[in-house]
């Protein structure tokens, strides 16, 4: 069965607008609870980024839940992967997240973890599904779940973060910039880098409901690439809104995207001995990473786009590391979802074990150039199986032959067709990505 609401990642959307809107999120609150709490009680997590919609949608899922029997403990902004770990450590029955992680503050949306701290199965998103079809009916009074605050949730997930690295584990001597985003790593991230003894400057760490994702984090990470310049530091990170994302910038302001980022773990663990299978990427992965893999014997295979399919994946296999391009690193070890803060250690571990600067550690791996074209259109779904397209697509193929790929996909969370070309030959690429854009914006 399709699922009618639930996209890759959870009911995302336009605030105010359906299905992010006060009434409907009452429902889908109820409706989660129904599931839940069919067996007797349920506990149920709640928490946001720092949009300014986080709060009414807070306020209307915990009142659904609620309703529907369940009790809620909200623990405010908090990166989403916190979520994931709060969940499965405080044994709760699912976790809910209020983000739209790297889109601006006039969208928002729901995302859910089962009590493995994992993205939920399609058949229980089915199940929600159909209970938001029938009649919306309170439980009795008695019946009623209760709602609380969780005021250590920040300390809890601070400790989580420095235990993912060894005993002994120091920044010390290192400068790092950190780029919050302004959204919900803000109070969380530079606490555990400090702790860890580095020398820790913070950007974007002052929400306002409205700034997050604002010209700043990994979706502008060119602040960040400037400030680590003028500030000589030994290299910065960038998280996005909701802390599933992260990028890196080396001392000379060369940004490190999630490709790089596991090109070193995964080089880093196979010299200790500690990688087990290989590694998953998605359809986005660059090229350059599969041969700087394939160089050092490290199986490699690739998936749909979105975290959940690499999560699918390594789980299949048995693997532990993975993710994409943009910056979700998944090590499955540590954490059952994507998480920044970890990514980001985990990088540094490489950097202090090996001596040498972060730039070195990538000697192995040439990316080829990428060219991504986002195409705003109505319906992408449709112009990526329109048949100008296609013979666009085909035409250009056969111009690159084994020189590189294309790649053209409806985007899961926006209203964008998602043009990518990768080749030898730069100019060549960004021409062919903006001829394939041309195309799908005037003849499809």
């Amino acid at each position: 069965m399709s699922r009618k609401y639930f996209g890759t990642d959870g009911i995302r959307g336009r605030v105010g607008l359906f299905p992010i809107n006060p009434e409907f999120c009452l429902r889908l609150g109820w409706a989660v609870g129904r599931v839940f709490a069919k067996k007797g009680s349920a506990h149920i997590i709640i928490g946001k980024d720092t949009r300014i919609s986080g709060y009414m949608l807070e306020s209307v899922l915990e009142s659904g839940l609620v309703s529907a029997g369940a009790n809620v403990s909200i623990i405010g902004p908090m990166p989403t992967p916190a979520i994931a770990y709060l969940t499965r450590t405080l044994h709760a029955d699912a976790g809910v997240v209020i983000s739209a992680s790297h889109n601006p503050y006039y969208d928002n949306g729901i995302k859910f973890f089962d009590g493995a701290g994992n993205k939920l199965a399609d058949e229980i998103e089915l199940e929600i599904e159909a209970e938001l079809a029938q009649k919306m009916v309170c439980v009795d009074s008695e019946r009623l779940g209760k709602a609380s605050r969780l005021t250590d949730a920040a300390g809890r997930y601070i400790e989580f973060c420095k235990a993912t690295v060894p005993r002994g584990f120091s920044l010390r001597g290192m400068r790092i910039v950190l780029d919050c985003a302004h959204g919900a790593t803000y109070h969380v991230a530079p606490r555990v880098f400090e702790e860890l003894g580095a020398d820790v400057i913070v950007t974007g760490a002052e929400p306002n409901g409205f700034n997050i994702n604002d010209g700043c984090g990994s979706t502008h990470p060119q602040t960040l690439q400037a400030k680590v310049c003028e500030l000589r530091a030994d290299l910065g990170i960038a998280f996005d809104g909701d802390g599933d994302r992260v990028f890196l910038v080396d001392s000379t302001g060369r940004l490190l995207d999630g490709d790089e980022l596991i090109y070193i773990i995964a080089a880093h663990r196979q010299q200790k001995g500690q990688l087990q299978g290989g590694v998953a990427g998605t359809v986005m992965s660059n090229f350059g990473l599969e041969k700087a893999l394939n160089q050092l014997d490290i199986p490699f295979c690739r998936t749909n786009v979105g975290d959940r399919y690499v999560t699918e994946a390594l789980l299949n296999r048995g693997w532990q590391l993975g993710g994409e391009a943009s910056g979700h690193v998944l090590c499955l070890d540590l954490a059952s979802t994507g998480d920044a803060i970890v990514a980001a250690l985990q990088v540094l571990l490489a950097v202090t074990d090996s001596g040498l600067p972060i730039h070195e550690l990538l000697d192995g791996m040439r990316k080829l150039p990428q060219v991504m074209v986002n195409v705003e259109v109505p319906d992408p779904r449709a112009v990526a199986e329109c048949e100008p397209l296609g013979k666009a697509i085909v035409e250009k193929e056969q111009t690159l032959a084994s020189r590189g790929r294309i790649l053209v996909r409806a985007s899961g969370t926006e209203p964008l067709l998602r043009v990518m070309v990768e080749g030898d030959d730069p100019e060549e690429v960004r021409e062919i990505a903006n001829e394939l854009a041309y195309v799908a914006q005037n003849f499809c």
